[in-house]
């Protein structure tokens, strides 16, 4: 709830009026990023190239990713699953469990050693991650086939990749609306948050992920918009794509929640026998009374309910010694807000949800799967656009071109596989598109709106879409989007003034 309401807004306010400006530059000039900027005025071609940077550094991490799920793909295929339970290693005569895996979880360890080998910091090292490395390969290989067959080609891959997810989603829906506790965690998704609504962060956060759901700033819709018939509706379609994406998120986000409050009333539950067992442990030592034990409580079916009272009742009469009995309260909504995030949120989160599936390999091929088609499509759009503006501008052969960018790329890509890349990958994903995305689209903003001249282009498009567009957009386009663009933007300089760069390690050491 504290998320979607600064996404809708921000939706409506940047995304939808600039999504159409991309879109209409694009179909009226008909030319790549970099030629549409110069056609506007000569001194803004470097916007384009901006725009260049931006996908190549995006894509260089990006295809990490679908490398990650491309390894999880092919580990799908086994029953159980490589990540349901910790490895047993000899140790001596006696076989015991992996110390590391013991300490986390089965799905954490896959992640961090099985699948990333992970080193202790940036400075780390420890060479390249041979597994990775293959998997990157192998994703930058279909990029680049995708890329050299075409807009047209790569228009068919889009039907299926783009319809695809949705089944997946919609399955992974319903299937997770049995779960129990699924309830739980959609419930909380919904919780009004007033206080995280006033957050800067999560309006930034909003902002970033309307630009990368739409493109925004990349020069991707810029290219294949160049593609349209000059009196293509671009209108509805900005409309229809805009909504279409507010529509997507909230089913995903529907999906994340509903497993999430699955894995949570899992974890509650666990926490609850852990906890409950230390109880018994004080009542069989007499350290604690067994009058403080309310009469219904039955330890052999106990309920998180009855937990929570009788840790009430321990916490009120044992007030000054409570600490010590190092006892949790157990509560789901503390499970449910520390739900992790980011890469974790897919290679660990709902990993581990889906060991308790029935089928399980099943449905994590499937999710995978939906991952690698969704990664693929969003990279032909970012490579698209660097391929596209640089081939309408310099004349070379596409086909060269392509490869020649994708051996480059796979190539300074190999940061990002070594045992230390996933450090390199979260730096990249924090600090290296959202602040230059932001800068790009505000300069889009003021070249059409105040130098090309907002009369001037919304006349044009009057005649190229045989209506005139709403006065909306006049507003938005030369007051609205620009003034809320340069707030984002100082708030984000500001933030990072704040809270210079950094990351989260895993530490093998300490489990953490």
């Amino acid at each position: 709830g504290a998320y979607l309401v600064p996404y809708l807004v921000l939706l409506i306010i940047i995304g939808l009026p600039l999504f159409f400006l991309e879109l209409a530059v694009g179909q009226r000039i008909r030319r790549g990023s970099i030629g549409v900027w110069n056609y506007i005025c000569p001194r803004l071609g470097g916007i384009g190239y901006a725009s260049c940077l931006v996908c190549f550094f995006v894509g260089l991490y990006y295809n990490v990713i679908i490398g990650w799920s491309i390894f999880y793909f092919f580990k799908s295929f086994q029953y159980p699953l490589p990540w349901s339970e910790c490895p047993i290693v000899r140790n001596g005569s006696v076989a015991v469990v992996e110390t590391e895996c013991e300490r986390s979880s089965a799905t954490t360890y896959f992640w961090y050693r099985e699948t990333l080998d992970i080193s202790n910091s940036i400075s780390e090292s420890g060479g390249l991650n041979w597994k990775m490395t293959l998997c990157l390969l192998v994703a930058w290989s279909l990029v680049g086939l995708a890329m050299i067959k075409g807009i047209q080609s790569s228009g068919k891959v889009m039907y299926f990749s783009s319809l695809f997810p949705y089944l997946v989603l919609v399955c992974f829906l319903v299937r997770g609306l049995l779960l129990r506790g699924a309830v739980d965690g959609i419930m909380h998704m919904f919780t009004p948050k007033l206080d995280k609504m006033l957050d800067p962060q999560v309006w930034r956060e909003a902002a970033t992920q309307v630009f990368f759901a739409l493109g925004l700033g990349f020069g991707g819709v810029i290219a294949f918009s160049s593609y349209n018939k000059q009196d293509n509706n671009c209108h509805f379609d900005a409309t229809l794509v805009s909504f279409i994406n507010f529509f997507t998120s909230v089913l995903a986000t529907l999906v994340v929640f509903a497993v999430l409050g699955f894995k949570a009333n899992i974890m509650n539950e666990k926490c609850v026998v852990e906890n409950a067992e230390k109880i018994l442990g004080y009542l069989n030592t007499n350290v604690l009374s067994h009058d403080l034990i309310p009469p219904h409580v039955n330890f052999s079916h106990l309920t998180a309910k009855d937990y929570n009272e009788m840790y009430r009742v321990i916490m009120t009469v044992k007030e000054g010694h409570f600490k010590e009995l190092g006892l949790d309260a157990c509560l789901l909504e503390d499970e449910l807000n520390k739900s992790v995030q980011g890469t974790g949120l897919a290679f660990i989160a709902f990993t581990e949800a889906m060991t308790h599936f029935p089928a399980s390999p099943f449905w994590s091929v499937m999710f995978f799967l939906m991952l690698i088609n969704l990664g693929l499509g969003s990279m032909i759009g970012t490579m698209s656009g660097i391929t596209t503006p640089i081939i309408d501008t310099f004349k070379v052969r596409k086909e060269v071109f392509t490869v020649g960018c994708c051996i480059f790329a796979f190539v300074v890509g190999l940061i990002f596989v070594q045992r230390s890349g996933n450090y390199f990958v979260t730096m990249f994903d924090d600090y290296s598109a959202t602040l230059p995305l932001t800068v790009v689209v505000i300069l889009e903003n003021i070249a059409v709106a105040w130098i090309y001249g907002t009369k001037k282009f919304m006349q044009e498009l009057t005649e190229m879409l045989g209506f005139r567009p709403y006065q909306f957009y006049y507003y938005a386009w030369k007051y609205v989007s620009p003034i809320c663009m340069a707030v984002l933007m100082t708030a984000s300089i500001i933030q990072l003034g704040v809270s210079p760069p950094g990351y989260s390690a895993w530490i093998r050491e300490e489990v953490s």
